[in-house]
C-alpha cells in the first residue's frame, strides 16, 4: 500500500470516528437528535467509501449491487414504517447487524486464514456474541410483531441455555487455539450460538423488550468491534466500540429505572405476554363519561399527561397534542411525563410525541416531574400501566416492587384511557386504577381524545 493510499484511509477513519462520536453527542438530547443521526450517518458514509480505496479490493460486481439494494430498501422501509412499528424495525436491524458480524466471522473461519490465537480468538467471540443477537433481536421481532403471541418456558430451561453456551463455548476454544477447527465444527459453533440466541429470548416477555432491545444493540457493537480487529479495519472497530458502550449503558439505565439487575430481565418469568394477573386489588373501578373529564380539564390550573403504550397503538399522539393545545391556550398548564421504560423501546414515547410536534420543553422525565404530580389537578394517564402502577412503592409481593414509577396516584384526580379492563402487558393488576381519586375513560385512545376535544370546546 502506498504512503499517500494509507494516509487517506487513516485521515479518513480519523473523521469517521469524529462524526461518530459528535453524532452520538448530539443524540443525547431530542433538540439535536435529527441533526446526530446525520453526522453519524455521514461518518459511516466516509467509512464506507474509502474501503474501495484498499489495494487488491475486487468483487465490486457483488459489492455494490448489493449496497444498491441494501440501501434501497432499507430507504424505502424507513420512509413507510409507521411510528408504531419503530420497535420491532430497531430490533430487525439491530438484529442484521449482529448478522452481519457473525457472517464476517464466519467467513474468516471457514478460510482458516486468522492471522494468530489473538484474531482466531476474536473472531470466535465476535461470531457467537453476533449470532446471539442475530436470533435473539429475530425473536423480540417477532414478539413485538405480534408473530410470537406468547412467551415459551418450561422447566430446565435455564440449564439448557447454560448447556447451549459451554458448548458454543467449548467448539470456539477448539477453534480459536487450532486444536480442532474443522468446518464442522465452525458450524456446529454458529449453530449452538443462534440456538442460544432463540432459547434466551423466547422466555423474556414484552414488557422487558426495551432492555432487550438495548442489550442486543449492545452485542451487536461488540460484535462489530471485535471483527474489525480481526480484520485490521478501524472503522468497524471504532463503530462497535461507541455502539457497545453506548448500547451497555443504555442497558444498565434502563434496567435501573425498572429497579431490576439484567440477569432478572434475562432469567426471571417477569414481562411475559398475556400472562395471569398478580396480587390482589381491593376497590372497584369507576366509569367516566368525556363530557365530565372535558369540563374538569378545561377548568384545571395544570394537566400532566402520562404516555403509554396505548397511545402508540391507537396513533393518537397527534389527536393527544390538539387536545393539550387547546388546554393551553385557556391557561392551563400542561407538561407531558414519561418514564424510562414506557412503550417497547427506550424513548418511544419521546419519538411519538416529537413527530406530533410537542414542543421539548413540555416533556418531563420521571427525576423532573414526579415532584409536581401533587400540584396537578389533573393526571390523564394515556395507555400506560406498570410505570404508574403504586404497588411498586408499597407491596413487596409485587415484581415490579421498587421500580421507580411515576406519581400520579398523587394528582387531585387521575384520569384513564383504557381500552378495556384488562391488566396491562406485564399481566400485573394495576392498583392505580382502584383508587378514590382514579376515573377510568374507556376507549380507544383516538377516540376518546376526539371526544375531550369536543368537551373542552363545549366547555366554553
Amino acid at each position: 500500500m502506498s504512503l499517500s493510499v494509507d494516509l487517506l484511509i487513516q485521515a479518513s477513519y480519523f473523521v469517521t470516528a469524529a462524526l461518530f462520536i459528535l453524532g452520538l453527542k448530539r443524540m443525547s438530547s431530542p433538540v439535536t437528535a435529527r441533526s446526530g443521526i446525520t453526522w453519524a450517518g455521514a461518518g459511516m458514509l466516509v467509512a464506507t467509501a474509502v474501503t474501495f480505496a484498499y489495494p487488491g479490493m475486487s468483487n465490486y460486481e457483488w459489492i455494490i449491487p448489493a449496497i444498491l439494494v441494501g440501501g434501497g430498501f432499507a430507504w424505502w422501509s424507513g420512509k413507510r414504517v409507521a411510528i408504531t412499528d419503530m420497535p420491532q424495525m430497531i430490533a430487525l436491524y439491530n438484529g442484521m447487524g449482529g448478522g452481519a458480524a457473525a457472517a464476517i466471522a464466519a467467513v474468516e473461519l471457514y478460510r482458516g486464514e486468522t492471522n494468530g490465537y489473538a484474531a482466531s480468538a476474536l473472531a470466535v467471540v465476535g461470531g457467537v456474541i453476533g449470532a446471539v443477537s442475530f436470533s435473539g433481536s429475530a425473536i423480540a421481532f417477532g414478539k413485538l410483531q405480534g408473530l410470537i403471541k406468547r412467551s415459551v418456558r418450561f422447566r430446565g430451561l435455564q440449564i439448557l441455555n447454560l448447556l447451549l453456551l459451554l458448548a458454543a463455548l467449548t467448539h470456539g476454544v477448539l477453534i480459536a487455539l487450532h486444536i480442532h477447527d474443522a468446518p464442522s465444527v465452525v458450524t456446529w459453533m454458529f449453530v449452538l450460538a443462534l440456538l442460544l440466541g432463540i432459547t434466551m429470548t423466547l422466555p423474556i416477555g414484552g414488557a422487558d423488550m426495551p432492555v432487550v432491545i438495548s442489550l442486543y444493540n449492545a452485542l451487536t457493537g461488540l460484535a462489530v468491534g471485535f471483527e474489525g480487529f480481526v480484520l485490521n479495519n478501524a472503522a468497524m472497530i471504532i463503530a462497535g466500540t461507541v455502539v457497545g458502550s453506548a448500547g451497555t449503558l443504555l442497558t444498565q439505565l434502563m434496567a435501573k429505572a425498572m429497579n431490576r439487575s439484567l440477569g432478572n430481565v434475562l432469567f426471571s418469568g417477569f414481562g411475559d405476554t398475556g400472562g395471569t394477573t398478580t396480587g390482589t386489588v381491593t376497590g372497584s373501578l369507576k366509569p367516566i363519561e368525556a363530557s365530565d373529564v372535558g369540563v374538569m380539564m378545561a377548568f384545571a390550573q395544570k394537566v400532566i399527561v402520562v404516555p403509554g403504550y396505548g397511545m402508540a397503538v391507537a396513533q393518537a399522539q397527534h389527536k393527544i397534542w390538539e387536545l393539550c393545545q387547546l388546554l393551553i391556550d385557556r391557561g392551563v398548564t400542561v407538561k407531558f411525563a414519561i418514564h424510562p421504560v414506557a412503550g417497547r423501546m427506550p424513548g418511544h414515547m419521546n419519538v411519538l410525541l416529537a413527530e406530533a410536534g410537542v414542543p421539548y420543553d413540555l416533556i418531563a422525565d420521571l427525576e423532573e416531574i414526579n415532584a409536581e404530580f401533587e400540584m396537578a389537578d389533573v393526571a390523564l394517564i394515556i395507555g400506560a400501566n406498570d410505570v404508574v402502577n403504586p404497588v411498586a412503592r408499597t407491596d413487596k409481593s409485587s415484581p415490579i416492587y421498587g421500580m421507580p414509577i411515576l406519581n400520579a396516584d398523587k394528582a387531585k384526580n387521575v384520569i384513564v384511557i383504557k381500552r378495556g379492563q384488562g391488566a396491562g402487558f406485564s399481566g400485573i393488576e394495576n392498583a392505580l386504577f382502584y383508587l378514590d381519586n382514579t376515573r377510568m375513560l374507556y376507549g380507544d385512545a383516538q377516540k376518546a381524545g376526539t371526544e375531550l376535544i369536543q368537551a373542552i370546546k363545549a366547555a366554553g
